[in-house]
C-alpha cells in the first residue's frame, strides 16, 4: 500500500483480489456511471452505501454553524425550561 498526494487530497494506492461477482458489479458501476477505471468505480460505490456501514465526518464549519445558533438561542432565551405546549407551538407556529 502507498500513500500520495493528488490536488490536496490523500490517495491511497493499493492492490486488491475480487472475486468474480465482486469484479462484475465493479465493471457495471463503472460503466454506468462512465468512469475512467475500477478504482473510481470502487470510490462512487463506497460514496453511495459506505454511509450505511461509517457515518461521514463533520465539517468544522457545520460544527461552527450549529454552535453560532445554539449561543444564539441561548442568549436570546437563556437556560428556561420550555413546555412541550411552548415547543410545540414553536415548531408548528401556531
Amino acid at each position: 500500500m502507498h500513500l500520495k498526494c493528488i490536488w490536496g487530497v490523500l490517495m491511497v494506492d493499493a492492490r486488491v483480489s475480487l472475486n468474480k461477482y465482486t469484479n462484475h458489479v465493479l465493471a457495471v458501476v463503472k460503466a454506468k456511471y462512465d468512469l475512467n477505471d475500477k478504482s473510481e468505480a470502487i470510490n462512487k460505490f463506497v460514496e453511495t452505501y459506505g454511509e450505511n456501514e461509517v457515518e461521514k465526518e463533520v465539517k468544522d464549519s457545520y460544527i461552527k454553524k450549529l454552535l453560532k445558533i445554539e449561543e444564539e438561542h441561548f442568549r436570546k432565551h437563556g437556560y428556561r425550561h420550555t413546555s412541550i405546549k411552548d415547543l410545540r407551538k414553536e415548531i408548528e407556529g401556531k
